[in-house]
C-alpha cells in the first residue's frame, strides 16, 4: 500500500494515512475512504510529514503496529 506520513513523533514508528476508493453496493457511487496505520521504521526522523511511503504487512511488532516501511 502507498500512503502519506501523518505523524513522525515516535522514535521508531510512523502514522501513515492510506486513501482508497470504494463503491457503494446499492447506489454504485465511488467514494474515498481514509485509514490510518501505525508503521514500524528504523528511524522516523528520516521521514517528513506529507511524504509518500510504501508499506507492507508484517508480523505483529506491538499492540498496534502490523506494518513496516519498504525502503525505496
Amino acid at each position: 500500500m502507498t500512503g502519506v506520513v501523518k505523524s513522525n513523533k515516535m522514535t521508531k514508528a510512523l502514522i501513515v494515512v492510506v486513501q482508497s476508493d470504494k463503491m457503494h453496493p446499492k447506489y454504485k457511487k465511488i467514494y474515498k475512504v481514509r485509514k490510518s496505520y501505525a508503521v514500524s521504521c528504523s528511524d522516523s526522523s528520516r521521514y517528513k510529514i506529507g511524504q509518500k511511503v510504501r508499506i507492507v504487512s508484517c508480523r505483529p511488532i506491538s499492540k498496534t503496529i502490523r506494518f513496516k516501511v519498504v525502503e525505496e
